[in-house]
């Protein structure tokens, strides 16, 4: 790897992915068997899948393959936080403070993974 390779797991914007992914397990678990399979799969699928396309992009070697998979990481993002967190919450799943935590941390990561793509881009002009 190059001198200035960073590891997967030291990346700011992955270690948010991976809280995400550990906020989003604690509101999955305490659902019931009926909440999991109409809202709970997709909402904790969608947030694992915000740091597994990040694992992906990464390991890609042409900027382009690395973005489409950061895109793909975001998209994930928005279904999980603006929709299916929404409806956990608007249904009365899940508390106030649980919402508040996971946005928390969502509002970081969103930061975070968009200032990823741009540098993504940047790298591959050499800016």
């Amino acid at each position: 790897m190059g001198k200035n390779y960073i590891p997967l797991k030291d990346l700011a914007v992955y270690q948010l992915a991976r809280e995400l992914s550990r906020l989003g397990w604690k509101i999955y678990e305490k659902l019931d068997w009926q909440d999991k399979k109409t809202m709970g799969d997709q909402f904790i699928s969608s947030t694992d899948s915000v740091g597994a396309n990040i694992a992906e992009g990464y390991g890609r070697y042409h900027y382009l393959d690395k973005i489409r998979f950061y895109y793909n990481s975001r998209g994930s993002f928005f279904e999980c936080t603006h929709h299916w967190l929404e409806l956990l919450h608007e249904r009365g799943k899940i508390s106030q403070e649980e919402f508040d935590a996971f946005k928390e941390v969502a509002d970081q990561l969103l930061l975070k993974l968009n200032n990823f793509i741009s540098s993504t881009y940047k790298a591959k002009y050499g800016e």
